[in-house]
């Protein structure tokens, strides 16, 4: 499995971090062994100290696919997820200033968090779920898939133009504003709706 990551996804988190609006999906891949170990923590690597999390609605694909039409995108996921995109946000932005590639600050080992699934059936559209994450109690990122620039097919029909899409891939569609720094100690859960996705210790 592959894990196909889509950022600048969301106008208030572009002005948040001062980048430029993209013309088209900005797209990065993870390796599958960023995939934090379920009941495991997140510890923080010793090569950052600023990493920051980054709640994102994931999708699942579920079987093979190139050159999706939008309009058959919606057959190629069942299940919607929420994870989080840790970022070593001190060495990305030393990466990106020296027109380098991300993979050091977003790709390694524990980077990625999946929580758990749930059925698409379950939402009446995927374009307007609401979801947060909390980190020690408190809201730090509110968001909804209605504000994304690309909505989820979209993203799908574009992303297949240049990647095989396999079954068990999954693609984390961006994030919302209100990104931020963890710390020793802190206890992050996202949620979809009123709905525990995941529940992630800082070490």
């Amino acid at each position: 499995m592959k894990l196909i990551c889509i950022g600048r996804n969301y106008t208030k988190h572009i002005e948040e971090l001062e980048n430029e609006k993209p013309e088209h999906p900005v797209v990065f891949m993870k390796p599958d062994s960023s995939i934090l170990l379920k009941q495991h923590p997140f510890v923080i690597p010793e090569f950052s100290n600023d990493v920051h999390y980054e709640v994102e609605i994931l999708v699942k694909i579920k079987k093979l696919g190139k050159y999706i039409d939008k309009k058959f995108a919606h057959t190629y996921y069942d299940e919607i997820g929420l994870g989080i995109d840790f970022t070593a946000r001190d060495l990305q932005s030393d990466l990106k200033e020296k027109g380098l590639p991300w993979e050091k600050a977003k790709a390694f080992d524990g980077a990625s968090v999946v929580g758990k699934w749930l059925p698409k059936s379950k939402f009446s559209t995927v374009d307007a779920i609401e979801f947060r994450l909390e980190k020690n109690g408190v809201v730090v990122q509110d968001g909804n898939t209605a504000h994304m620039l690309w909505k989820i097919d979209e993203l799908i029909s574009y992303v297949s133009q240049f990647f095989t899409l396999k079954i068990g891939d999954v693609i984390f569609t961006g994030t919302p504003a209100g990104v931020g720094p963890v710390a020793i100690n802190d206890k992050l859960k996202g949620y979809i709706g009123n709905t525990e996705m995941f529940s992630i210790n800082v070490k």
